[in-house]
């Protein structure tokens, strides 16, 4: 079978990355059929530490390898953070994940940011004077 015989199979990967946790989820392009999911609290025994970087990286060597066994060749991936009224930024297994995938030998088209901006927000959780510990 030559190169040009063989069909290419395109999944998005989308990567919730809060400080709390991080999830991966790959879907088909329509993002109705989901193909693959692995978040940090199915890889790392500590609770602590499902939104650290190995975490994130195990989840992303786990999808990229589910979506081989289904045949898929390229992805394109999008990153999301809590976003809202809640960070804007994405937690510390963003980063560490998409590297992961792009090591594990998928084509990686597309890098999108996808994180939910607030326009004129609701009033953030904690009340007048934030929350006390």
């Amino acid at each position: 079978m030559s190169k040009r015989d063989r069909k290419e199979y395109w999944a998005i990967v989308h990567i919730f990355s809060s400080y709390n946790n991080t999830i991966v989820t790959a879907t088909d392009l329509s993002g109705q059929e989901t193909l693959a999911k692995c978040s940090g609290g199915m890889v790392v025994k500590a609770d602590r530490d499902q939104s650290n970087p190995y975490a994130a990286m195990q989840c992303g060597f786990r999808t990229a390898n589910e979506l081989k066994d289904k045949g898929v060749t390229g992805i394109h991936i999008k990153v999301r953070a809590p976003g809202g009224n809640k960070s804007q930024t994405p937690g510390p297994g963003a980063q560490a994940c998409i590297r992961a995938l792009a090591r594990s030998g998928l084509n990686v088209g597309r890098i999108e940011e996808t994180t939910p901006k607030s326009h004129d927000h609701c009033r953030r959780k904690g009340g007048h004077r934030g929350r006390r510990v």
